[in-house]
């Protein structure tokens, strides 16, 4: 650890170190911080363990690299780090480091969060909806949002009545696309959107985790439509049905692969 740490620190040498680096402050910094997170979950998605570990150190660069940051102007240090997050663990399990005791897995969840809304509290915020960031992927905040009112009751008691919200809001949907009104539709869009977060997270789902794999499935099927058409140029010549055509074969193909 001690060797990455020098490593940022003479990157960060405005005397000989790499011009790029020393230029770079935190917010720029922070969109690669976000990336290196997002390759996290994708070699995780893929079980590939050899890319994991290379997108694990370089996530953790990007801890040093925003440590170094501080360092430089008085804030803090990679140390402060450290200390920060074990002081923090411990306090966040005291089942673990201290006497008390949990029932189970989900009395642990509760106490986990009391002591989440204690540190909140502390820190001047008193609502529920505060410490929430703002630049979360607003799949995971949408979900983050909904746990914190569920909190005090404000929830739906299973995932059916959410599905008739979705259909609700699904025909809410069609009226505001009828009316032609750009503004409306973004609403409409956004409120069907939050009631499918909603409905993931009664079904214990993760969103982006469910959107991330119908993502990839697209984008298998659809490379499978360039091979077997003989390239996209030639997909550009077809029509649209006979496209969707290739699409169901392919479909049918995969699925009955995945299943076998």
């Amino acid at each position: 650890m001690l060797q990455l740490l020098e490593i940022m620190q003479r990157l960060r040498d405005p005397e000989s170190g790499c011009p790029w680096d020393v230029e770079q402050d935190f917010s720029s910094i922070a969109p690669y911080t976000i990336e290196e997170a997002y390759e996290v979950a994708d070699a995780i998605a893929r079980d590939d363990m050899s890319d994991l570990k290379d997108e694990l150190g370089d996530l953790l660069f990007q801890v040093v690299f925003h440590a170094q940051m501080a360092s430089e102007q008085g804030s803090f240090t990679f140390d402060d780090v450290h200390g920060s997050v074990c002081d923090k663990m411990q306090r966040r399990h005291p089942h673990v480091f201290a006497d008390v005791e949990v029932q189970d897995a989900e009395h642990q969840t509760r106490v986990w969060e009391d002591y989440k809304t204690r540190e909140r509290m502390q820190k001047g915020e008193h609502s529920l909806m505060d410490g929430i960031p703002a630049g979360m992927a607003e799949l995971q905040r949408s979900v983050k949002l909904q746990k914190r009112a569920a909190k005090v009751g404000f929830d739906w008691p299973s995932a059916q009545p959410v599905m008739d919200k979705f259909d609700e809001e699904f025909s809410e949907m069609r009226e505001a696309i009828a009316s032609g009104e750009h503004e409306r539709m973004e609403d409409e869009l956004g409120d069907l959107l939050f009631v499918a977060t909603n409905l993931a997270r009664k079904l214990s789902i993760d969103p982006g985790t469910a959107l991330r794999r119908s993502n990839a499935k697209f984008e298998q099927r659809f490379r499978a439509m360039e091979e077997t058409a003989g390239g996209h140029d030639v997909l550009e010549s077809m029509s649209l049905g006979e496209m969707e055509t290739l699409w169901q074969d392919i479909k049918r193909k995969t699925n009955h692969e995945s299943s076998s």
